[in-house]
């Protein structure tokens, strides 16, 4: 753990690294009548049930992220969870898995969109709790349909095309049942990259609302209102 700037306790003074990537993370140190405690800054959020996904969709961030949101279920089931994305996407799969844990668990996940929620990251955007999914202003979204690629006999990729469009079905069913569009205009929308801002993807129906800030009675790091195989 590396101490920067030999910051007082209580503040952020300490860095430690992700041991998948080797970026640095700020670290937390907190005194208490036991002593001083330290966490990631990820960790310290995590006790206020706030989840980040942030990066690419793939395996090992779904199984983070899966872990999260059963930690927290167990911790309250009746609690509301903070989710904030800021994804390019990623693989369907993975996706799907984190999307499934999100209606499983007992807890309302809400759906904050900071920076892009693109693909994989819309979806899971799109899927948070009725009137808990939110956007910051230039926040970017991005909604297509699945892509992925065969190799092999032709009776190979010939399965896999009719795997695909069986993802491309199921993925376009659930953005019907989320947004309240039509399947043919979801279909339209999901032929090619549709980007958003964040007003527009209000009115398509992928956020509930726009929010600049959070109320300073707002503790709990959910905004006013609030009661991610083939990539995508």
């Amino acid at each position: 753990m590396l101490d920067l700037f030999g910051a007082p306790s209580g503040a952020l003074g300490k860095f430690t690294h992700d041991p998948v990537t080797g970026a640095l993370i700020p670290v937390v140190v907190e005194q208490s009548s036991r002593g001083e405690r330290s966490f990631d800054i990820y960790s310290r959020l995590l006790r206020e049930r706030i989840i980040f996904v942030t990066g690419e969709v793939e395996d090992h961030m779904a199984s983070v992220i899966i872990a999260q949101l059963l930690f927290l279920e167990s911790e309250n089931p009746s609690k509301d969870i903070a989710m904030y994305i800021n994804s390019p996407g990623g693989v369907v799969t993975a996706g799907m898995a984190i999307h499934d844990t999100m209606k499983y668990i007992r807890p309302k996940v809400s759906t904050i969109c900071i920076g892009q929620a693109c693909s994989m990251g819309s979806f899971l955007l799109a899927a948070g709790e009725p009137g808990q999914r939110m956007a910051l202003p230039n926040a970017r979204i991005m909604i297509h349909q699945p892509s992925g690629g065969a190799r092999g006999m032709a009776s190979d990729i010939e399965i896999q095309a009719r795997e695909i469009l069986r993802i491309r079905k199921r993925m376009n069913d659930l953005y019907v049942k989320y947004t309240g569009r039509e399947l043919e205009e979801i279909e339209r929308a999901l032929d090619r990259d549709t980007f958003l801002e964040a007003d527009e993807a209000q009115a398509f129906g992928l956020v509930d609302k726009v929010i600049e800030s959070r109320p300073a009675s707002d503790q709990t790091g959910v905004a006013e209102g609030s009661g991610a195989s083939p990539d995508a």
